[in-house]
């Protein structure tokens, strides 16, 4: 099937199989933080809870798109983008699928709220590092995209102490606009809050599980892209409905604005940046001037050559673009982003809506998002339980209250928003703890956490990185050795 061998094809089964896997670990593990504060607070029952959110989720991923996506796999090397060994393929996608799972579990199964998303990131990373350390890779470090990395690595960090001192203000800020302290009380039990109160909790849930889903979603998109451009670079490495001969005039204008920089103004990277546009445009106008080829026609190898000019093209013009040392106008930078990038999608893109050079690369087809939306969902409604007894009981020294869980809810939302929109996958798991954590001692102070709990979560986001890292670089290494 496919034109691979049954072993081949069993591989790949194995493979999209784990990808599945885990986003359905992801599910139970960064969504059990969405339904803890409704549950606890007695506004949804925990089998309520967990269908709504799983539905959320699922409605989240497919409204999301893929910019994220893209972000996450430019992790990675070009190099090992575009290599046609199907057996290199299979190294990198066990080795990161392997990591990633195994740490997700271990720290589910002792109910450490750990990020999936340093998982992830530590795992592709980690790839990266493994191939720096081939015998074959010359360049060493330097072929991991350290910059994408450190972008990352930012909104990571950022993102759950943001979380914090919001969820601190706006304790402060209900205290002082509210006069019914009814919600600063614990829930009683089992009986539900007032409407109002109710409605906030559930739509802050709603949220969260919302946002979870277009932020956490692409990451699985991501790793199953990897996959399949991996083992089927004839139907993946380019987007097959999309023309790249009618994309000869984004060629034309990427080359007449570049062309406009002064290169002697240039930094020594910056002209290796410089070159290598250039370079990918050149190959690109080669590819389009051969009369003997057209989309129907292409082979693998002049696919994977356009994906990787494609990938060189966009990755070093936007590191042009951001140099201080480029003089362009406003005007040409807008045009210049308009043939590489394309326009911005809306926020209900409803899956592929890239345009520009990028629109060949930045796709998904609509079956794996449906693949990766249903394993969310479903991953949801199943072993929730764990993350949640820590999450609604074991962060602050008090029972959860109605304020507290509507402000941490509300901050993840917004944190978890904003971070998608500009195409940063950020820890749902770390930003909602340290939401709770802010609400507890915006309430009585520092003393009102326990210091245990609190000590894990930080110990996971501490350790997440580079346990994964090493892992996935040693897993790497051992199997693209094995395997040649």
């Amino acid at each position: 099937m496919f034109g691979l061998e049954t072993s081949l094809f069993i591989l790949l089964f194995l493979c999209l199989f784990l990808a599945c896997a885990f986003e359905f670990v992801n599910g139970f593990h960064d969504t059990a933080n969405a339904v803890a504060t409704v549950i606890y607070t007695n506004s949804l029952k925990p089998t309520q809870a967990v269908v709504w959110s799983g539905f959320i989720n699922f409605l989240g991923l497919l409204t999301g798109g893929v910019g994220l996506t893209m972000s996450i796999i430019g992790l990675l090397p070009t190099e090992l983008l575009i290599d046609p060994n199907i057996y290199h393929a299979m190294s990198l996608a066990l080795s990161m699928l392997l990591s990633a799972i195994i740490w997700n579990l271990a720290t589910w199964y002792f109910g450490i709220p750990a990020s999936s998303s340093h998982t992830l990131i530590g795992s592709i990373i980690g790839v990266g590092v493994g191939y720096a350390l081939l015998p074959e890779n010359n360049k060493g470090i330097s072929t991991v995209n350290w910059d994408k990395a450190i972008e990352i690595g930012q909104a990571l960090l950022v993102s759950p102490l943001f979380g914090f001192a919001v969820a601190i203000v706006l304790m402060y800020i209900l205290k002082k606009s509210i006069s019914n302290k009814d919600i600063f009380k614990e829930p009683k039990k089992d009986t539900p809050p007032p409407i109002w109160v109710r409605a906030i909790l559930i739509t802050t849930c709603t949220l969260v599980s919302f946002f979870h889903g277009r932020n956490d979603g692409q990451k699985g998109i991501g790793l199953v892209m990897l996959v399949l451009i991996a083992f089927l670079p004839h139907y993946f490495a380019i987007n097959t409905e999309v023309d790249p001969f009618k994309l000869q005039s984004e060629v034309a204008v990427v080359q007449t604005i570049v062309t406009k920089i002064d290169t002697n103004k240039l930094s020594v990277t910056e002209k290796e940046s410089y070159s290598k546009v250039m370079k990918g445009v050149k190959s690109l106008k080669e590819i389009f001037a051969d009369k003997t080829l057209n989309a129907k026609t292409l082979t693998v190898e002049k696919k994977l050559e356009i994906r990787k000019d494609v990938l060189n093209i966009n990755k070093y013009t936007k590191k042009l673009m951001e140099s201080d040392a480029v003089t362009l106008s406003a005007d040409d930078k807008n045009t210049l982003k308009m043939a590489t990038a394309g326009k911005k999608p809306s926020f209900f893109t409803f899956g592929n809506s890239n345009s520009g050079l990028s629109s060949l690369t930045d796709f998904a087809p609509q079956w794996v998002m449906w693949m990766i939306a249903l394993s969310l969902g479903l991953g949801t409604m199943i072993g929730w339980k764990r993350i949640v007894v820590t999450v609604g009981e074991k962060i602050g020294k008090q029972h959860l209250t109605y304020a507290q869980g509507a402000s941490a809810e509300l901050v993840a939302a917004i944190t978890i928003g904003l971070a998608t929109a500009y195409k940063l996958p950020v820890s749902t798991t770390h930003v909602l703890s340290s939401g709770i954590a802010g609400s507890m001692v915006a309430s009585k102070g520092i003393k009102n956490l326990q210091g245990g709990t609190i000590k894990n979560i930080a110990l996971a986001w501490v350790l997440t990185l580079p346990v994964t890292i090493l892992l996935s670089a040693t897993l790497f290494y051992i199997l693209r050795t094995l395997l040649g």
